[in-house]
C-alpha cells in the first residue's frame, strides 16, 4: 500500500476513527518498545501495551514500571505524545456530540431510521398531532420537515426534525422519504390559502415522485385544488374548511342541550372509524340485525355506503345489498 492511498484512506474516516486508530498505533508502539528495551519488567509485548495505556491515560497503576534511565525516557516521551493524544481524543468526543446535537436541533442530520411517519409542516395542528402520536406509540418514530424553522430543541419533541423544503429531493433524502410509511402534509398558515395549496400539491408531487407507495394524507383548502391534489398522488384529502364550516353550521342550529363541538371531538379521540365490506351473514338482512351483529364485536354500527352514497343513520328496517360497505365505529 503506498503512502498516498493510506492518505486517501486515512483522511476520509471519521475524525473519532482516526483518532482511535492514532491512540492505537502509539501505545502499541510504546509498548512494544519498553518490552524491548525491559524484557524484565515487561514479560510481553501486551504488557508493555497494557502500560502504555495506563500511563498515557495518567492513571498509574504502578504494576508495571520502567527501570532503567532509558525505559524512564521512553515513558516521559509517552506521557508528552500519548498523554495529549488521549486528551485531544476525550475533547474531540466531546465536542463531537456536542455538535450532533446542535445539528439535530437545527435539521442537518439526515434520518437513518424506516418504517416511520413523516410529517411536513409545524403549527399548532402538527405539535398536538405529535403529542397524541407519542402518547399513543412512544416507539413510533416521526420526522418533521419544516423550512421555516431554524431550530428544534430535540429534547423537548419527540420528532426527528429536518430543515428544508419538501418539494426539494435533498430534503426528502434526508427524512428516507424512501423507507418511510406514511406522510402528513399540513398546510402551510403563513400563506394564502391558494398559495398555500399550490404549495401542498408541489410537495405531493416530489414525494411520490420518491416514493410511489407511501400513503399521502394532505390537508387542502381550497375546493378547486382538491382533484389537483388527488391528481398529484394524494391518497386522502383532509378538508378543514369544509369541517370546520360544518361544526359552524352544528354550532349554529344544533339541538338544545347538545355540544356539537366537542361530542365531535371526544369521538374522534377515543373511537375510530371503520369501513367493512358487509359479511355475507347479513345480505338482505335489516340494519336493525347489522346493529346487534356489530354491538357482539364491540363496534357500533351507524351507517353504509352503497353506489358511493352515504346513508347515514337510516330506519330499521334498511334492508342491506350485496357490495354495500358499512360505517362503524371502535375504540382505539
Amino acid at each position: 500500500m503506498s503512502i498516498e492511498y493510506f492518505k486517501h484512506i486515512y483522511f476520509r474516516l471519521p475524525v473519532i476513527v482516526r483518532l482511535l486508530l492514532s491512540i492505537f498505533v502509539v501505545m502499541t508502539f510504546f509498548g512494544v518498545i519498553i518490552h524491548i528495551v525491559e524484557p524484565s519488567a515487561f514479560p510481553s509485548v501486551f504488557d508493555g501495551i497494557w502500560w502504555a495505556f495506563i500511563t498515557g491515560a495518567t492513571v498509574g497503576y504502578g504494576d508495571f514500571v520502567p527501570l532503567t534511565p532509558l525505559g524512564k525516557v521512553i515513558a516521559i516521551l509517552l506521557i508528552l505524545s500519548g498523554g495529549g493524544l488521549l486528551t485531544f481524543y476525550i475533547m474531540t468526543l466531546s465536542a463531537g456530540t456536542i455538535q450532533h446535537e446542535q445539528d439535530l436541533s437545527k435539521g442537518k442530520v439526515k434520518f437513518k431510521g424506516a418504517d416511520h411517519i413523516v410529517i411536513v409542516g409545524w403549527n399548532e395542528r402538527t405539535r398536538q398531532l405529535v403529542n397524541m402520536i407519542d402518547t399513543k406509540d412512544s416507539k413510533e418514530e416521526i420526522v418533521l420537515i419544516d423550512r421555516t424553522l431554524d431550530h428544534l430543541p430535540y429534547q423537548h419533541y419527540p420528532v426527528h426534525f429536518i430543515h428544508g423544503d419538501p418539494s426539494e429531493d435533498s430534503t426528502l433524502i434526508q427524512a428516507n422519504i424512501l423507507e418511510a410509511k406514511s406522510v402528513i402534509i399540513a398546510s402551510d398558515i403563513t400563506k394564502k390559502e391558494r398559495q398555500a395549496d399550490i404549495t401542498t400539491i408541489l410537495a405531493i408531487v416530489a414525494i411520490r415522485g420518491n416514493n410511489q407507495h407511501v400513503s399521502i394524507n394532505a390537508e387542502v383548502l381550497s375546493i378547486s385544488q382538491i382533484e389537483n391534489a388527488i391528481r398529484a398522488g394524494a391518497n386522502t384529502i383532509i378538508r378543514t374548511n369544509d369541517f370546520i364550516s360544518t361544526l359552524f353550521y352544528h354550532e349554529l342550529y344544533h339541538l338544545k342541550n347538545t355540544r356539537p363541538f366537542e361530542t365531535v371531538l371526544s369521538v374522534l379521540n377515543n373511537q375510530q372509524f371503520s369501513h367493512l365490506p358487509l359479511p355475507e351473514q347479513l345480505e338482505d338482512s335489516t340494519f336493525k340485525n347489522g346493529i346487534i351483529f356489530y354491538l357482539d364485536k364491540k363496534e357500533l354500527l351507524f351507517g353504509f355506503i352503497r353506489d358511493d352514497d352515504w346513508v347515514i343513520n337510516p330506519p330499521k328496517d334498511t334492508t342491506f345489498k350485496k357490495g354495500d360497505i358499512l360505517l362503524t365505529l371502535t375504540s382505539w
